[in-house]
């Protein structure tokens, strides 16, 4: 399969060149394997025996995520089940053919949900003002009722690095509070564990992995709704900053899991009440009276190795491909049905 880009179209790569595309290709997916790996081993997302259904948008992410545990499920030491859930919301224009036959060809079970939240949605929200947040929340119940459904003990959803990055400044700058998107969470109901396997993996490799994969990419922005702006801002934000500083982004990811309560100002976490001297030199302790020493930004070329696409012309790339039919093989979904949309009682956001 080959997407036929201006570039590539009237330029054929000559030898050397597809040799060096294959080896950087193969090491694009060794990448996300192992960090895909890294995620679900540090935070036990995974277990011998689970159900993992893996929501399917028709994005990058979502493509690359179901491509990814489909290949660590065949080495994993354990195993384990996948059914790949797609919810069509009647969105106009959406393309409701391309992922049943995509999933077909993975001859992986799969379940397509179709409920006419868009409907919901454009009769509740005045003109002008963004749907996204109305469509998540009912997309969540409703996915967490397929969940019980299906029998599925795991809810994978396809968030990278960059998402939880940006999730973290949105709730800084305009939430007031320290707060990410978890890579393993418990809904608030108390009866589903979503886990996000891509937790580590930069936004950057996903592109270049959907453009190599060719992966049939349906555009999120059918329901006329924009991304937010404030996300938009901020992911701006994280990218001039790793471009001014390389290196920065990887750092304040790595913060995230190296909170130092006694450090901060939260008393729910940190007893500063009862807080008494104990005679006991700690040499990570108070250091009120030193100055601050900080070394640059680590070096995240360890953890990432970078390819030379550009971002931008990558996203191009995968969201201008025209969506190819893949060949059809002989998987048969669990079903595909349309039932009647009743929003579960006690949904909240996960």
């Amino acid at each position: 399969m080959s997407i036929a880009t201006p570039d590539t179209a009237a330029t054929p790569l000559s030898a050397k060149a597809q040799a060096r595309e294959r080896l950087e290709n193969n090491k694009l997916a060794k990448r996300l394997a192992r960090e895909t790996t890294r995620a679900i081993s540090d935070y036990n997302m995974i277990e011998a025996g689970d159900r993992v259904m893996v929501c399917l948008s028709g994005g990058k992410d979502s493509y690359g995520l179901l491509d990814i545990l489909m290949r660590l499920r065949v080495r994993a030491p354990f195993h384990f089940d996948i059914v790949a859930v797609n919810l069509d919301q009647k969105q106009p224009g959406f393309p409701d053919h391309i992922l049943p036959e995509y999933l077909r060809s993975l001859d992986v079970p799969f379940h397509i949900e179709t409920q006419d939240t868009y409907s919901i949605v454009t009769r509740l929200v005045p003109e002008g003002k963004t749907m996204c947040s109305l469509c998540s929340r009912l997309r969540r119940g409703i996915l967490y009722r397929v969940a019980d459904e299906l029998g599925a003990t795991k809810i994978a959803l396809g968030h990278h690095r960059d998402d939880i990055l940006a999730t973290f400044f949105l709730n800084l700058f305009y939430g007031g509070k320290m707060k990410g998107m978890p890579p393993k969470l418990v809904s608030d109901d108390g009866r589903h564990t979503v886990i996000r396997p891509l937790a580590y993996v930069p936004e950057r490799d996903l592109i270049a992995y959907a453009r190599h994969m060719q992966f049939p990419i349906i555009p999120c922005n059918l329901c006329g709704s924009q991304e937010n702006l404030k996300r938009q801002e901020v992911g701006r934000m994280i990218a001039q900053w790793d471009k001014e500083q390389p290196g920065r982004a990887w750092n304040i990811f790595n913060a995230l899991s190296r909170v130092v309560p006694s450090h901060l100002m939260d008393r729910e976490l940190f007893d500063f009440a009862g807080l008494k001297p104990t005679g006991i030199p700690d040499a990570e302790g108070d250091k009120a009276f030193d100055g601050d020493e900080f070394q640059g930004p680590e070096s995240h070329q360890k953890h990432d190795e970078t390819d030379n696409t550009s971002p931008a012309a990558a996203q191009e790339a995968v969201m201008a491909a025209t969506p190819a039919t893949p060949a059809v093989g002989a998987a048969v979904p669990l079903k595909e049905t349309t039932l009647t949309f009743v929003r579960p009682a006690g949904s909240q956001k996960a």
